[in-house]
């Protein structure tokens, strides 16, 4: 597996509060951290601002501490007013080309790619990452049009020249596949929000996903929130 040096985060936490089941999504937040996870978005589809403002502020205190970059799902105004590290989108957002205009030029910008035509758009071309979505259906993923399967991600990484973040049905049992199909990161949601255990279950995919020979040892550092 080599990652992209423009996005060197080979595990991508997508988190919201319906997907970790009853449990406290900052504590989710923390122990992925602590199993690996190098980068978090915070997708809160049916949140309303306020909820979903406040959330992002508690949660950018968890990636902060942590030195670890926080991504917002499709809200412009959540993103800015945290100052997020960036924002990721799809086909029916607000499109990168404006996120560009109205936000500052350093902000890191994901891009869900559905078809391959995608990558010769403006939108694709204003973006630093490209979501691969989804790579296998999942109920977390219901607004997308089809799957890209291990054949999908390999046709992508042979034309596209920017990072190629994986998500959709990502797990432990098919993450080495992924990367060796060209994925550069992994994009997990129910393999870790949905664990008993999101510390193990982030530090296990990042091994598969890394082909790393030696199992990961794990901090017994505890998660710390405030």
């Amino acid at each position: 597996m080599n990652t992209h040096p423009g996005f060197p985060y080979p595990l991508y936490l997508v988190i919201s509060t319906a997907d970790c089941l009853g449990k406290d999504p900052l504590w989710v937040a923390e122990e992925a951290i602590l199993g690996g996870a190098g980068v978090i978005q915070l997708r809160e589809k049916h949140l309303a601002f306020p909820g979903f403002l406040k959330l992002a502020r508690r949660l950018k205190q968890v990636t902060d501490r942590h030195g670890v970059p926080l991504i917002i799902n499709d809200n412009l105004a959540v993103a800015r007013e945290i100052n997020a590290f960036g924002i990721h989108v799809g086909n029916r957002d607000i499109p990168p080309t404006r996120i560009r205009r109205d936000w500052r030029p350093d902000c890191c910008i994901g891009y869900s790619v559905e078809y391959l035509w995608q990558l010769d758009t403006a939108e694709a071309a204003r973006a630093d990452y490209f979501g691969v979505s989804p790579v296998f259906n999942t109920p977390t993923k219901t607004d997308t049009v089809s799957e890209w399967g291990l054949d999908g991600i390999a046709a992508l990484r042979k034309r596209a020249t920017k990072p190629l973040v994986a998500i959709g049905g990502m797990n432990a049992a098919n993450a080495q596949q992924v990367a060796e199909a060209g994925a550069d990161s992994i994009a997990v949601v129910s393999a870790i929000c949905g664990a008993a255990s999101p510390r193990e279950a982030a530090a296990g995919i990042r091994h598969a996903f890394s082909g790393d020979r030696h199992p990961p040892i794990l901090s017994g550092k505890k998660a710390d929130i405030k």
